[in-house]
């Protein structure tokens, strides 16, 4: 059992995969930056989850091609790329459950391009800031945090937020924003 503080890199683009990772507590956030700088937040993984990167290629034997960080304290086992395969073959509970856990990873990927692609952005704003808010309606992220969740730039967040604050829908505060109406705020979160 490997014991890995938040902030740690996990995998990088380029980099092989040492082996299927189980992970016990915490999350994962897996980004895709491109050429440009801009990045976008693929998927968290959740204990019991999957990362597509890293099934990906342990199934293909190809490299990374986006990263992986710690975003909370983890703690995690790696199960080597030939225990992974031979698991796949021996244990019929493991591959069922790896297979369901990889087909809803799927359909959450298939999410964030309709997310991205077909929903206004004042409705994935919203989206994402109830998504991200804690108990007390807190979201701990900056413009530019929000904006890599989105796949959107910094600067028509930063729009958006200053509507929702005009709208008395939210505060915003050095390095977070507070839910003040998360109510009125779903009510954004759907496209007309």
């Amino acid at each position: 059992m490997q014991h890995l503080p938040k902030g740690t890199v996990l995998f990088t683009p380029g980099q092989d995969c040492a082996g299927f990772v189980v992970l016990r507590r915490g999350t994962i956030k897996v980004t895709l930056t491109g050429e440009s700088g801009r990045e976008i937040v693929l998927y968290r993984v959740q204990p019991g989850e999957v990362c597509l990167q890293t099934f990906g290629c342990l199934i293909t034997g190809t490299p990374y091609g986006a990263q992986g960080v710690a975003d909370s304290d983890l703690e995690l086992e790696v199960v080597p790329a030939t225990s992974f395969q031979q698991r796949i073959v021996d244990d019929s509970l493991f591959r069922q459950q790896l297979f369901a856990a990889v087909a809803a990873r799927f359909a959450d990927m298939e999410r964030l391009v309709e997310d991205v692609v077909l929903t206004g952005f004042e409705a994935r704003l919203a989206r994402t800031l109830l998504r991200l808010m804690d108990h007390g309606g807190r979201v701990c992220a900056t413009h530019e945090e929000l904006a890599a969740e989105m796949g959107s730039g910094r600067a028509a967040v930063s729009r958006g937020l200053a509507a929702f604050a005009r709208s008395g829908l939210v505060t915003m505060e050095r390095a977070a924003i507070q839910v003040i109406d998360a109510a009125r705020l779903g009510m954004h979160a759907h496209d007309p």
